[in-house]
């Protein structure tokens, strides 16, 4: 007889988008994307975090000054990395995992690349005016997009 404790594919794969964010530098906001078909196979990950060849150590984390100053101009978003991983040929389909819901900027990479569902997990910036946007732009474009829906199950990992 099989075991009834396993997971589900919305805890598995919300679980890897949490886990990639682990990844992110950032010291303030660490968010994690999985990209998923429509049979349930993963397709890339990103993180939140400077693009490659530019120095954690030299490129700003700060939030607040002038732009050229903070974090905002040089990040990469950790949906906009999922997407740009992928070496597959096309997104179009697919599902989108992210612990963060995506601004306005994702949004329209996610819509462009074909992905038609978006999980998120937290939606700490619900009113503002960049995720107003994306719900707009997502409605106008037929992409889904759902809360994640806690478990409370505990995982724990010894690595």
């Amino acid at each position: 007889m099989k075991r009834k404790d396993y997971i589900s594919w919305d805890e598995y794969f919300m679980g890897v988008s949490l886990l990639s964010g682990m990844r992110s530098k950032d010291p303030n906001t660490q968010v994690g994307a999985c990209i998923v078909s429509e049979d349930n196979k993963i397709l890339s990950m990103g993180y939140n975090g400077f693009p490659i060849g530019c120095s954690d150590e030299e490129f700003p984390w700060e939030r607040e000054g002038d732009m050229v100053e903070t974090k905002y101009a040089y990040v990469t978003h950790s949906e906009l990395n999922a997407i740009l991983n992928y070496r597959g040929g096309s997104l179009k389909g697919a599902k989108l995992y992210v612990s963060l819901f995506p601004c306005n900027e994702c949004a329209k990479a996610i819509i462009q690349s074909g992905i038609k569902t978006v999980i998120y997990d937290d939606d700490k910036y619900a009113n503002t005016p960049g995720n107003v946007c994306s719900r707009r732009m997502f409605d106008a474009a037929g992409v889904e997009y759902r809360k994640y829906q806690r478990t409370g199950r505990g995982i724990k990992m010894e690595l």
